[in-house]
């Protein structure tokens, strides 16, 4: 069984549940993150524990704008190809449209087709454009449209 919980603000970096490296490299990651973008709940990251262990991540981006938020996720390498991220996807956007109905959920994926363009499919996205992303440079948007 898979669940969410929030990453807090200033977690225990000690706590055995974050002993891998991948959910330390995480957490760093959002501790310089939630500074740019605030921490306001439910519109943070989150761990996906499976069994008591971190098996990956999701996220929005930041506070909805313009009556929009983004998600992302990831799964930890050895756990991928197990419906981690397919589900994680899936709570997201359940977690948004119980906030507000309207919201319109986007993501963003590298400009080609792969597991994450699938795992937007499954869940209801359909391709929206490229658009440009400070990471990614050209991306691919996605909208929820169920």
């Amino acid at each position: 069984m898979l669940s969410l919980e929030p990453i807090p603000l200033h977690p225990d970096r000690s706590n055995k549940i974050y002993a891998s490296d991948d959910c330390q490299n995480l957490l760093k990651m959002w501790e310089e993150f939630y500074p740019a973008i605030g921490y306001h709940l439910p519109w943070v990251g989150y761990i996906v524990i499976q069994n008591d262990r971190v098996v990956g991540s999701c996220a929005f981006t930041g506070q909805p704008k313009n009556n929009r938020v983004e998600i992302s996720y990831w799964t930890f390498k050895e756990n991928e190809g197990k419906g981690i991220s397919t589900w994680a996807c899936k709570e997201l956007v359940s977690i948004a449209k119980k906030q507000d109905p309207n919201l319109v959920v986007t993501a963003k994926t590298a400009p080609e087709k792969n597991a994450s363009t699938t795992i937007l499919e499954r869940n209801g996205f359909v391709f929206a454009g490229v658009v440009q992303d400070h990471e990614i440079g050209d991306a691919w948007e996605w909208i929820y449209e169920k």
